[in-house]
């Protein structure tokens, strides 16, 4: 009898719990964690059909490199050996900055990160390439000038919040964004003293629920969110009282909104001022959360917007008070904090895009690689992550990476990316190796999981971090580790810990290697390395969340982290690890003031840009007049993560979503097949008449595209997008709003 194993979901962020039954490698059945302390037995479709992730035809089981046109199997010592003295050859020859790591794990597999990006800083680089900076750094870096730390994150209060607005999210289909998303948008909807507001110019899914939604014009989010805050100033329900007392330049600000001409803004806007006015004073005087997407991170004015949304809730009191938003609790932050501003942050070389929260944004990668600069990136080391598909401009990329001088792709599955590198090397799937995510952020709970491997691996793959350790090992820059370590490894682990301590308290280039350290002593006596630095954090965690963990009712003391680590080991549904403290959300402010301060200095001039006119004027292309959505929220889509297309049997899939008006006006009918044309390039697709886009808007689902078993199954939509079509600060590509023109095939 097969035994129901305790696991969770690595297709998004929200990775929700699952109970799975597993044969050798393969799982065979699914079913939701009802145990899930955060997910409580939700599940959406994509976890359902788990098992077409982790078995397929295209899963890598042995190193190869690529000899012209094939690629030959070989074994790890070759492959280890081959790659490090290809590093070594373009860093002497070129110095670091020719170095790049892209990737981090992806949706659902985050110990990767930590020995990847100690590796790249160990060989001087500072060029990590991450997912999070194709959509969150221009958010990343206004929490950084608002709050003080770039990793200082917000999440909706819903359990104390009366309404619930939503702006740019179809959380009912990505199921994304909130634990349990689609049951607490009904949550919302149903409950007669409750509010659904959605701002969207799509009707989506969630939208079709909402008590009020306003549909504004699409690529017109900051205007309209410039307008919203002129509404509650010119009002005058704004709460006085929180800015006095919790904010900084409020004075220069309020400038920007009190002579807005609000008629003429929402015209633009194509919304009516009454519903609007209604909106705004609702989310003004009752607790309201507020939860955004991509709608606004990528949209026309993506950081401008990030900034324009926290005003809105500063201004109501609705950053760290109940019911609105609040800091989220974590184990660690998600990345570091950046400040362009300090000399030591490096910038792009060609684009001169700064690190934000750590990340560089894969839209620049290739202007990086074409560059004439003496400095330009030569090498790069592509893990857990398929840029021929999920990031903009598809023919920039290929023509890029075939200019590299090593490309090495670290992979379970052979992608379009790994079909273009010197070296292909298999990484176990997320079901065959112990490891963690660092999305469960959550309030005022603080919740940790660590993935137990419940499926045997086939052939020869390697955990991320396994790779990165031999790595590290041949290019000589594993620090000298003394024999006490090792000895103490394999018995008491309390014993080893005072051992490491003393260790990297006496060597800080050791203690800056800690993952390499941990995994070459204590990952033998675990058996896996990514085990060994979830031990590790958890070593580190209890020192620097005192309070939280106090609260969460455990006694504090020098080996609680050991603790705490096997309990993990004993609660593969995860464990509570920490409780914030609702009435004291704000002291988490890191700015010197512990105020949240409300003047950018850098976004005073585009912020007097967005007024009506200049908006109106804006919009307008005569070559491009219709807009695409590259990249919609379908139950159907999981980026490139799911490659097998059978996933999808039977489904209607990969469709170009239009308005009846539209396809009327082209005399196209449902199911025929319409090109659509960008500044990239066209592609052929077949048409879906639907009600959620307005007109003049059409739609393509991502993750499609892909090679898979000598077939290609839909169409890349990043054929049709612009590595440039970015926003000015954080260099996000402006997905949902893709000037193109549709025409009858």
């Amino acid at each position: 009898m097969r035994e129901w194993k305790r696991t969770f979901c690595a297709l998004c962020y929200h990775n929700c719990g699952l109970e799975v039954q597993t044969e050798g490698n393969r799982i065979m059945k699914v079913r939701p964690d009802k145990a899930h302390p955060r997910t409580r037995g939700y599940i959406c479709r994509k976890g359902a059909k788990i098992a077409h992730y982790q078995t397929h035809k295209e899963r890598l089981t042995y190193p190869l490199k690529r000899e012209g046109d094939r690629f030959v199997r070989i074994g790890w010592d070759q492959a280890i050996a081959e790659i490090a003295h290809s590093l070594k050859e373009v860093l002497r020859d070129h110095g670091p900055r020719s170095l790049a790591f892209m990737g981090g794990g992806g949706q659902g597999s985050h110990m990767e990160t930590g020995f990847g990006r100690t590796l790249l800083t160990s060989l001087g680089s500072q060029y990590h390439y991450s997912p999070l900076a194709q959509e969150l750094t221009g958010l990343f870096w206004v929490n950084g000038r608002a709050y003080g730390r770039q990793h200082l994150h917000l999440g909706p209060d819903l359990d104390q919040a009366k309404n619930f607005l939503v702006i740019g999210w179809n959380g009912y289909v990505s199921n994304a964004g909130v634990n349990r998303a689609r049951s607490r948008i009904n949550e919302f909807a149903k409950d007669p003293e409750k509010r659904l507001i959605v701002v969207d110019p799509l009707r989506s899914e969630t939208a079709q629920r909402a008590d009020l939604h306003i549909q504004i014009r699409i690529g017109t989010a900051a205007l309209f969110l410039k307008t919203m805050i002129a509404i509650i100033l010119q009002e005058g329900w704004e709460d006085r009282a929180y800015i006095h007392d919790h904010t900084l330049g409020f004075e220069k600000v309020s400038s920007w909104f009190r002579r807005m001409d609000v008629a003429a803004a929402l015209e633009v806007c194509g919304v009516g001022v009454d519903e609007v006015k209604k909106a705004a004073r609702i989310y003004a005087t009752e607790p309201t959360a507020m939860r955004t997407d991509l709608g606004l991170l990528m949209d026309r004015q993506s950081t401008l917007n990030s900034y324009l949304e926290m005003l809105l809730m500063a201004v109501c009191g609705r950053i760290g008070t109940p019911g609105g938003n609040v800091f989220l609790g974590h184990l660690m932050p998600m990345g570091p904090h950046s400040d362009e501003r300090d000399p030591s942050t490096w910038r792009t070389v060609e684009t001169g895009i700064p690190a934000i929260m750590g990340y560089f944004p894969p839209n620049v990668v290739p202007e990086e690689i074409l560059s004439e600069n003496k400095d330009r990136l030569r090498a790069m080391i592509v893990s857990g992550s398929n840029p021929l598909r999920s990031y903009a401009d598809t023919t920039a990329y290929e023509k890029a990476f075939n200019k590299l001088d090593l490309l090495v792709t670290i992979e379970i599955a052979m992608t379009e990316t790994a079909r273009l590198s010197h070296y292909v090397l298999p990484a176990r799937s997320a079901f065959e190796k112990w490891d963690a995510t660092f999305f469960s952020l959550t309030f005022p709970e603080v919740y940790f999981q660590v993935r137990h491997p419940s499926c045997e691996a086939l052939g020869e793959p390697l955990e991320e971090g396994e790779i990165y350790l031999r790595l590290a090992r041949k290019l000589g820059v594993m620090p000298d580790i003394p024999p006490s370590l090792y000895e103490t490894a394999h018995g008491d682990r309390k014993a080893f810990a005072l051992e490491l301590l003393k260790f990297t308290g006496q060597d800080r280039g050791a203690a800056r290697m800690l993952p390499f350290v941990v995994a070459d002593t204590l990952g033998k006596s675990l058996h896996s390395v990514h085990l060994a630095a979830v031990w590790g954090l958890m070593l580190m965690y209890p020192p620097h969340a005192v309070n939280a963990v106090t609260r969460a009712g455990y006694e504090v003391s020098p080996f609680l982290g050991d603790d705490l680590f096997q309990s993990l080991m004993n609660h593969p549904e995860g464990i509570l690890i920490g409780r914030l403290d609702p009435d004291r959300n704000l002291e988490g402010l890191r700015t010197p003031d512990k105020r949240i301060h409300l003047y950018i200095e850098e976004l005073d001039g585009w912020m007097e840009e967005i007024e009506p006119e200049s908006e109106q004027a804006a919009l307008k292309n005569e070559s491009f007049p219709m807009v695409l959505v590259a990249g919609r929220h379908f139950p159907y889509t999981a980026n490139s993560i799911m490659r097998d297309p059978a996933w999808n049997e039977h489904q209607q899939i990969c469709t170009l979503l239009m308005n009846r008006e539209d396809a009327r006006a082209l005399n196209i009918n449902d199911g025929e097949e319409a090109w659509v044309i960008t500044e990239a390039s066209r592609v052929r697709i077949p048409v879906e008449i639907s009600d959620i886009p307005a007109p003049g808007t059409v739609m393509i689902p991502h993750g499609f595209g892909m090679a898979y078993d000598g077939e290609v199954v839909g169409v890349n939509v990043n054929q049709l997008t612009r590595n440039l079509h970015r926003d000015r600060i954080a260099a996000t590509p402006l997905h949902r709003y893709v000037p193109c023109r549709a025409e009858a095939a």
